[in-house]
């Protein structure tokens, strides 16, 4: 096996980048503070390479000595996410960014700075306190003369799930990826992407470059093909029927007639509460489009996704299961989850598609790294 690069990987969870680089890279380290995440990655990876602590009481000596390629790190998203208090990036859980570049900071200061730097998060970083905490991050990176990029990527061209990720990759001088003279128009550079770019202080957007990567849609599957029709728990029919009344009207108009039609299909949705005419209203929302929603952490009943699975004229109605939702992120089947459903269902509302990093890998990572790694061969 050839495991030509090298990597850490901190806020790891269950290890999810590290299975998206695959066999071609070789984990030096792999950190995170949640003891049921680092349960979990130790059933699927061992314990050789992971480091149960919390990032902000980690120095350099606790680093492997050998300079990694890469240094990942997917930070937490709560202070920055759309659907949150939005605190920023200097909040409690997000400013965990600023012990991960510390560790940056002193690897460079030691010669050893990782050759490209890669940042994962919610693209409501692109907009968080106005702008100014992804400029912020860009900012750090130009201070140590990384080349940056960012772009978002979604997983729904990857799998069955709409979760747009923003991804910022930082470039030293021995990674030279693809370049292009200015952003592909597709949907990996939105409009808030460009928007934020033209924040950037003089010395970031003298640092900043566009990839020539063009990302191809590869799912080739839907969300019926990944549920278990087969379950044992389901709502019971006044359960489900209480759900189906909490619709509007043109959204139980379509669910029926998919059941007049016979039609075998599968839909996600979850409860919303919204405001119509000056009043609150509970609502359940469904897509049946064959992706699932965002995933997120079981923090509250509402935050749990519903499958809805309509066949022989039937609406049946139940909880997400942490199986499919492992699907979902791209999980392998024989990927072990934490026992509990709620542990289970936050490693994969809290984690990196597995799919994404894949591409990420196979089509700007080691293409940057390849003419170190022949010459170093």
């Amino acid at each position: 096996m050839n495991r030509g690069f090298s990597f850490l990987e901190f806020f790891a969870g269950g290890g999810m980048a590290r299975l998206g680089l695959g066999d071609s890279w070789s984990c030096l380290l792999a950190n995170d503070f949640d003891s049921q995440k680092c349960t979990a990655y130790r059933a699927n990876f061992g314990n050789d390479d992971l480091l149960e602590a919390d990032i902000a009481s980690l120095g350099i000596n606790d680093l492997p000595p050998a300079q990694p390629d890469l240094m990942w790190g997917s930070f937490p998203c709560q202070d920055l996410s759309l659907a949150g208090a939005r605190g920023g990036i200097k909040a409690k859980r997000s400013g965990a960014f600023f012990a991960f570049w510390r560790l940056v900071e002193e690897l460079t200061g030691d010669g050893r700075g990782p050759r490209i730097i890669a940042l994962e998060n919610v693209a409501g970083l692109l907009t968080s306190n106005g702008g100014r905490d992804f400029a912020m991050i860009a900012d750090c990176l130009a201070s140590l003369d990384y080349h940056i990029t960012a772009m978002v990527l979604d997983a729904a061209a990857f799998t069955p799930q709409s979760r747009p990720r923003l991804f910022i990759l930082g470039f030293g001088p021995e990674a030279r990826p693809a370049l292009a003279g200015e952003p592909i128009a597709e949907q990996a550079n939105p409009a808030a992407l460009l928007s934020a770019v033209e924040q950037l202080s003089p010395k970031a957007r003298d640092q900043w470059v566009w990839l020539s990567s063009s990302l191809s849609t590869r799912r080739n599957a839907r969300l019926s093909d990944l549920i278990e029709w087969d379950a044992k728990q389901w709502h019971s029919p006044e359960q489900t029927t209480s759900l189906l009344s909490m619709m509007t009207a043109s959204q139980r108009a379509r669910i029926d007639a998919i059941a007049k039609n016979g039609a075998r299909r599968a839909g996600a949705g979850f409860r919303r509460t919204r405001t119509e005419d000056g009043t609150s209203v509970q609502r359940f929302e469904v897509r049946f489009d064959g992706v699932a929603g965002c995933l997120r952490t079981p923090a509250g009943g509402s935050s749990r996704q519903i499958v809805v699975a309509i066949e022989n004229g039937n609406v049946r109605t139940r909880l997400m299961s942490p199986r499919e939702a492992a699907r979902l992120m791209g999980l392998p089947e024989d990927y072990q989850l934490p026992e509990s459903a709620t542990a289970a269902l936050k490693l994969c509302g809290d984690g990196v598609c597995v799919p994404v990093v894949q591409w990420l890998g196979e089509n700007i990572l080691e293409p940057a790294l390849a003419k170190r790694a022949r010459k170093a061969a």
